[in-house]
């Protein structure tokens, strides 16, 4: 790959892609293809093969996927598995027709067993059931690296799968009903601290809402006040959390080194060729929710609510084979927090 060759990185405005493209510009790459939802639906066949044979890319990074938290991922089930396995498919099939060299497919850790020996290792998948909460999304993300091993053996293409953990960062969803549980956390605080100073206007803005009754009466569904913020669950599961700059360098590295043959070898059956991305570093949702509660300067308290579902207890991935084959993780949780609450409030 030299620095004009035709990337398409799929999924470019997401907290994944955005860092992604950012880091290939920065890195001097100039042959960038990217397209929004609105000109390009990933899960619309017929429109894929098009931009595929228009467009025919040397490289393709697949960081597009419907992605959301505990809530989202046990509600809307049917729209996770099959938005996710729609966009797979039609990505990966069409990199096979049109001769992409070599693509990156990003999964996610959740594809280990919820029983999963702490920490996970590569030869964990399929060992076990799986977390039944976000069950629909894992099976996608399984059914994309197994596609990809499956090209690879029978066709002999060049496609990675790497599997990050927990991600956070710049671009990320603060959506209250369907983020993740860092950004969600953060937000939450924030705005409580904004209530507890009485900076309505600032509240108002931040909601797009009329008044700031209004405010106050839907952040009361999340648990949200100027005295308090709930938090679903006892805060004791253990999460580890990934800078998304930082994932971006990782994906850059692996397209730019790693190949198919070199994370197959030894192997008597091709399976489990896919790479944890992560930092072997894990934190308590209690610890997390302090640390965001210290550098929001909120000095109200934090609720736990235990009736609420808590998910995997222990969730911390062994990033061994990535680390053995040259990269490791660089911001540590409390610099990329500080780091994303700036550029929030910006």
């Amino acid at each position: 790959m030299n620095k004009k060759s035709k990337i398409y990185v799929a999924g470019h405005r997401g907290l994944v892609g955005s860092a992604i493209l950012e880091n290939l510009e920065k890195s001097g790459y100039s042959n960038l293809i990217y397209k929004t939802h609105k000109e390009l639906d990933l899960t619309n066949q017929i429109d894929v093969q098009k931009f595929f044979e228009e467009k025919k890319p040397e490289f393709v990074i697949l960081a597009a996927a419907k992605v959301g938290g505990i809530e989202a991922n046990n509600t809307y089930r049917g729209d996770f598995i099959y938005q996710n396995l729609a966009i797979q498919n039609n990505v990966i099939h069409q990199s096979y027709l049109n001769g992409v060299k070599k693509l990156l497919f990003l999964g996610s850790t959740c594809i280990y067993p919820k029983n999963a020996t702490q920490p996970m290792v590569e030869d964990s998948l399929l060992s076990d059931e799986l977390e039944y909460t976000n069950e629909s999304y894992a099976i996608a993300k399984i059914a994309g690296l197994k596609m990809c091993e499956s090209y690879n053996i029978q066709y002999g293409t060049n496609y990675i799968s790497a599997m990050p953990t927990n991600l956070y960062g710049i671009n990320d969803n603060f959506d209250l009903q369907t983020s993740h549980v860092l950004p969600a956390l953060l937000r939450k605080i924030h705005l409580a601290k904004l209530l507890a100073e009485q900076k309505y206007d600032e509240v108002v803005k931040d909601l797009k809402l009329a008044s700031i009754q209004e405010a106050k009466d839907y952040l009361q569904k999340f648990g949200v006040s100027e005295n308090s913020v709930e938090i679903w669950g006892s805060g004791n599961p253990r999460r580890e959390f990934l800078y998304s700059e930082d994932l971006a360098k990782a994906c850059i590295f692996l397209i730019e080194n790693i190949d198919f043959d070199d994370v197959k070898k030894g192997k008597k059956e091709v399976r489990n060729t896919h790479i944890n991305i992560g930092t072997g570093v894990d934190v308590s949702i209690k610890e997390l929710a302090f640390l965001i509660k210290d550098i929001v300067g909120f000095t109200g308290s934090l609720y736990f609510n235990d009736t609420k579902p808590d998910g995997t207890m222990i969730k911390l991935t062994d990033p061994s084979k990535i680390n053995s084959l040259g990269w490791k993780y660089e911001t540590n949780l409390k610099e990329g927090i500080q780091k994303l609450y700036e550029w929030y409030k910006k």
